[in-house]
């Protein structure tokens, strides 16, 4: 790992304009229990709704550390000028990371400029990769908790993020990868491995979050195992610059089916 290359409130590596432009779109996650929306998750979107593709593939290595404070910024201020009320949950990249108390500097400075409370944070990591530092990730995690945000652990159960992460590190939620959940309804094997994470996660005090609900089937398979907070296209596809319609008399009526 190099050295931070912040001197004197400025770094070299984080600062100054991409080549490209991008936006961000929002999707609810949501909780049946509560029939509410409890946050919303950040993904880049090209400028004019183009794919995360289109952006990402831009992204070189010398453009990693400052897209991702870029899309940071981004995020709060957008959530902001949308006058979101629930969670922010923005997606980063451990190796963009040098020292978490410096790289987190521009996202304090935004917070403070529009407002956003730094307790409606949550950050969501994970390695299309496998971690090579993982005690450097134990440190991003273990100081974003001193500074007050929340932390996810997202795709589980797909690629490298899996329980060999969980033996070190300490992220408050952990989200259930898609290839999980697809057909979790009708699928035994997929039933036995959700309920497997499930009490996992609740031995570990992780609150749980299903990815890639796309079904009702799927939607009310899983609140009835007690994983009552999901995100999908079933619910909400995600929105460019905009939140999502009033989800709440759907919510009710799947949490009054839930019940049955």
């Amino acid at each position: 790992m190099k050295h931070c290359a912040r001197v004197d409130g400025h770094c070299g590596r984080c600062e100054g304009d991409l080549p490209f432009e991008f936006t961000m779109a929002f999707q609810p996650i949501i909780d049946l229990a509560s029939a509410r929306i409890t946050t919303y998750e950040a993904l880049v979107r090209g400028p004019n709704g183009e794919s995360a593709w289109s952006v990402l593939s831009q992204v070189t290595g010398e453009l990693l550390y400052r897209f991702d404070q870029a899309c940071r910024v981004r995020a709060i201020e957008m959530a902001s000028a949308l006058d979101m009320q629930e969670r922010l949950s923005i997606n980063f990249l451990p190796n963009a990371v040098y020292e978490p108390e410096a790289c987190i500097q521009a996202t304090l400075d935004v917070s403070r400029r529009v407002g956003w409370p730094t307790d409606r944070l949550v950050f969501e990591f994970t390695e299309t990769e496998r971690v090579t530092d993982q005690g450097h990730l134990k440190r991003i995690i273990d100081s974003y908790r001193m500074m007050g945000f929340t932390t996810a652990l997202d795709d589980f159960g797909n690629g490298y993020a899996n329980l060999d992460l969980l033996t070190e590190l300490e992220p408050d939620k952990l989200k259930i990868d898609r290839q999980l959940v697809m057909g979790c309804d009708q699928d035994r094997r997929r039933q036995a491995l959700l309920r497997a994470v499930h009490g996992l996660a609740r031995e570990l005090g992780l609150e749980v979050i299903a990815e890639g609900v796309e079904t009702r089937e799927e939607a009310l398979w899983l609140a009835h195992v007690g994983i009552t907070r999901q995100q999908g296209f079933f619910y909400a596809r995600p929105a460019v610059a905009a939140l999502a319609q009033d989800l709440g008399p759907r919510l009710r009526e799947l949490r009054r089916a839930m019940r049955e």
